[in-house]
């Protein structure tokens, strides 16, 4: 494999597959590119533009044509003697939507999920109203209104035996041991019997695993037609456009693991940690690990398999210890490295963090990566398009329009402070 060089940055989605990029090997070999640096690659949200919005982090994204697509990939380049860097997202997950499963489990079961201490989550909340739940700020208007629209329904999954509420792309896991009482509005012999184990969920020692069984049979209930009738017309009592309806789901709602928000109040009353402010990428523990191995399995078998010969990590400042992270994951990929197939072996994997590096700053020498993707580069090349003479007068032309300071670092501390 040729020494890494030069990289070709690739940013794969659903109408830029890795086949796509297969066909283009011969060409970026011409132009003498020792290396693709892909964008993330594990399954994100359908339709991702981009792939940082992960939902899955355990398999390749089928949109881009998923594994077998990606060995094709990696075949082309060994055959030009090409290398393959990865982009990974270690901070967060796409939430929110209906996609992310582990998600949907925490929302279903709070701190009982195991996957609840995945994300950076305060159950014990200062505000009595949060307390042991979690806040979802996904609503398009007020929570009472959007109940009065009719905009938040409950849904019933048949083929998987679960209720859940939807609100247009989203979905709200009902938690198991409420079911009992919409069973019973079915008013049916046979979801009387169910409704009566559900309930008996609240006080199950293991709950979690019982509730699995009851939704399997739960699922085959419905199978019966007259039985998933009867279910179907007994969600009617819940359309909130009616006064009866709209306080039977607000009273379901109420006794949910989550309070459902208006997106708009997130910046106050939050209670997980998000991608900055953006409500559809939650924080993830990684320092945590059995975090850190559930969500890196699938690159770390990648490198194993000798697909993947570099790393790139977003956003590594998200993390609660960089250093920590940064140290484990290079004892692994190092370890990972020395048992690749005899043809894909390196001296030496490198890894890349995003870190801008403020002036003077410089990356610690122990975090055990081999440097940043670069910014502080770039903004020394920007310089030299520059002409230092003009920048009085666009500092005052910049005052004078804005009415701002001419200070550029009391500017750039502002903009920080307001991220």
């Amino acid at each position: 494999m040729k020494d890494l060089t030069a990289t070709l940055r690739l940013q794969f989605h659903r109408d830029f597959t890795l086949d796509d990029a297969t066909a283009l090997v011969d060409y970026f070999a011409e132009l003498g590119i020792s290396h693709i640096y892909a964008s993330p690659l594990l399954t994100a949200r359908p339709g991702s533009m981009h792939g940082y919005d992960v939902i899955d982090p355990t398999r390749i994204n089928p949109e881009l044509g998923g594994e077998p697509a990606l060995h094709r990939l990696v075949d082309a380049l060994r055959g030009k003697g090409m290398g393959l860097i990865l982009d990974i997202v270690s901070n967060h997950m796409a939430v929110g939507g209906s996609g992310n499963a582990w998600w949907l489990d925490v929302l279903e079961w709070g701190r009982r999920s195991p996957y609840a201490q995945f994300f950076d989550i305060e159950w014990n909340s200062p505000d009595p109203l949060l307390e042991g739940q979690l806040l979802v700020p996904f609503l398009g208007s007020d929570y009472g209104e959007a109940l009065q629209q009719g905009t938040v329904k409950l849904r019933l999954d048949v083929d998987n035996g679960s209720l859940y509420a939807e609100h247009y792309e989203h979905r709200f896991p009902i938690t198991p041991p409420s079911y009992g009482e919409v069973l019973r509005a079915a008013d049916h012999p046979q979801l009387r019997t169910l409704a009566q184990h559900f309930d008996a969920l609240k006080t199950e020692p293991a709950p979690y695993q019982a509730a699995r069984l009851l939704r399997t049979e739960l699922a085959e209930q419905l199978q019966d037609a007259s039985t998933r009738q009867a279910l179907e017309q007994a969600l009617n009592c819940y359309d909130s456009t009616t006064d009866d309806g709209f306080r039977r789901l607000h009273s379901l709602l109420e006794r949910q693991n989550y309070r459902l928000a208006s997106w708009r109040t997130a910046g106050d009353d939050i209670n997980w940690r998000r991608f900055f402010d953006i409500n559809e990428l939650g924080g993830l523990r990684v320092e945590r690990p059995v975090v850190f191995e559930e969500t890196h399995a699938k690159i770390f078998e990648l490198i194993g398999d000798g697909l993947v010969d570099g790393l790139r990590i977003d956003h590594i400042d998200g993390l609660a210890d960089p250093r920590g992270y940064c140290r484990r994951l290079r004892r692994r990929v190092d370890r990972l490295n020395a048992g690749r197939p005899q043809d894909a072996v390196q001296d030496h994997v490198p890894i890349y963090v995003e870190k801008i590096l403020a002036g003077g700053e410089r990356l610690h020498d122990d975090w055990g990566v081999d440097g940043t993707t670069g910014y502080e580069f770039m903004n020394q090349v920007s310089l030299l398009q520059h002409d230092p003479a003009g920048e009085s007068l666009l500092c005052s032309l910049w005052s004078e329009t804005s009415g701002r300071t001419t200070d550029f670092i009391e500017e750039a501390r502002q903009a920080r402070q307001l991220v």
